[in-house]
């Protein structure tokens, strides 16, 4: 019997199947896997007995996809729900979000909630000049007044989406607003801090109709580009690349779009936002930060890499990292009292 985990409560996993929902436990030999069984796995089930409707999870499915943080497997669309006020839009955040789903290969689409604020016209014009030509999906709505409702629940169907979004964007409300029933909690946006507080506090699917799943997150913690090499940040941003198609590559393979000679990037600041830019350096930054971090043995190029629009991205591994004196000399006497 197969079945995909749609909740995670302590040590029970709690498997969708055709014959119902099922309360499992996982097999010894699973819990020595080097990946940890998460929310959206495809498993196989045995079942206690015919009349139980618990089971224990014998296998689990290759993945079609998965997030790391937090850790949800067989997504494929995010939609990065933001407030267009209240909170403050974070033009860096959204960027960030933008640049994790590239990273990934996962389909982004904007939503920007709370479009039932006075005074939005002039945040909304520099939404769409920026992101528009960008070819990203964008939808905006009012979980309060339903605006955009209809266009958000089109977006669900047929598919497995993850929303994510700061604290107090209104996640927890759309959701609400095609499943009133579901009664998710929400909070309001503090005036002292201007930020919201997480609602959810565990990631679980939620079935809709039109074989529509949502995944309710606790939210995207600690997204920083400290994995990556320098040189790959500019293939999670569209516009590097379509300026290289335009006007050919950069004069030298690991140019970071700084102040290098012969920068493609640095010739067309027009094509560029300003506000992508600085989100762009800012990425670059974690990643020389953490490049200090570690060392590389044998060739530069880490085994673990993926592809991104065609092109290998490098990933820096944390098995990487130099091991201190202290660590060194822990692992010498261990292997001495061996």
């Amino acid at each position: 019997m197969k079945g995909q985990i749609f909740k995670i409560h302590s040590d029970f996993y709690y498997v969708d199947t055709v014959q119902g929902t099922y309360e499992c436990k996982i097999r010894e030999v699973l819990k020595k896997r080097k990946d940890a069984i998460v929310v959206g796995d495809f498993v196989e089930l045995e079942q206690l007995n015919e009349n139980s409707k618990q089971a224990f999870v014998s296998k689990v499915l290759p993945r079609k996809s998965f997030i790391p943080r937090p850790k949800v497997a067989n997504v494929n669309q995010v939609i990065i729900v933001c407030a267009l006020k209240e909170p403050e839009l974070d033009f860096e955040q959204l960027n960030r979000y933008l640049s994790f789903c590239e990273y990934y290969n996962l389909h982004p689409v904007l939503c920007f909630n709370k479009n039932d604020l006075e005074g939005e016209e002039e945040i909304i014009a520099k939404i769409k000049k920026i992101y528009e030509p960008l070819n990203y999906d964008i939808i905006f709505t009012s979980a309060l007044e339903g605006n955009g409702i209809q266009d958000f629940k089109a977006l669900l169907k047929d598919r497995t989406t993850v929303l994510c979004g700061s604290s107090g964007v209104g996640k927890s409300s759309l959701i609400n607003a095609i499943r009133p029933d579901l009664n998710l909690k929400t909070k309001q946006v503090s005036e002292k801090t201007e930020r919201g507080t997480h609602t959810t506090r565990h990631c679980e699917i939620i079935t809709l109709e039109n074989d529509a799943r949502i995944v309710d997150t606790p939210g995207f913690s600690q997204l920083r580009f400290d994995f990556l090499m320098p040189a790959d940040v500019g293939l999670l941003f569209r516009e590097i690349i379509e300026i290289q198609k335009q006007y050919g590559a950069c004069k030298f393979s690991d140019c970071i779009h700084e102040h290098e000679n012969g920068c493609t990037v640095q010739l067309h600041p027009e094509m560029m936002d300003e506000t992508r830019y600085q989100s762009y350096l800012q990425f670059v930054k974690e990643a020389k930060e953490y490049k200090k971090q570690v060392t590389y043995s044998g060739k530069k190029t880490e085994s673990k890499s993926k592809f991104v629009h065609n092109k290998q991205i490098t990933k820096i591994s944390s098995k990487k990292r130099q091991t201190s004196r202290r660590k060194s000399n822990q692992d010498i006497d261990k292997e001495l009292n061996e």
